[in-house]
């Protein structure tokens, strides 16, 4: 729910859950998150796992090794929507 189009969950090096981000994480955990130089991904591409070493990270490094989705792309968050209360103008149409 906080990035919209997440290629990979996460595995938490804490805990051993797999989470879309940190964000949810620290919402559905009382703990913080274990910082770690190694990760664990799952593709929700192909559904595998892999690790990856994030002290010597490259570009090539930003695909999954088992079918090649680009994983590292940038986050789309939700974004809050102001509106106006009023009848719907499909029903109504004086107000347009």
């Amino acid at each position: 729910k906080h990035i919209l189009n997440a290629q990979v969950a996460i595995r938490a090096p804490c805990c051993r859950q797999w989470f879309d981000c940190a964000e949810c994480h620290a919402e559905a955990e009382t703990h913080r998150l274990k910082k770690t130089t190694e990760m664990a991904f799952m593709c929700k591409k192909c559904k595998k796992a892999f690790r990856k070493d994030m002290s010597n990270y490259e570009d090539s490094d930003e695909y999954c090794p088992h079918c090649d989705n680009h994983y590292v792309i940038e986050a789309k968050t939700p974004q809050a929507v102001l509106g106006v209360e009023g009848e719907d103008p499909r029903k109504d149409a004086r107000y347009v």
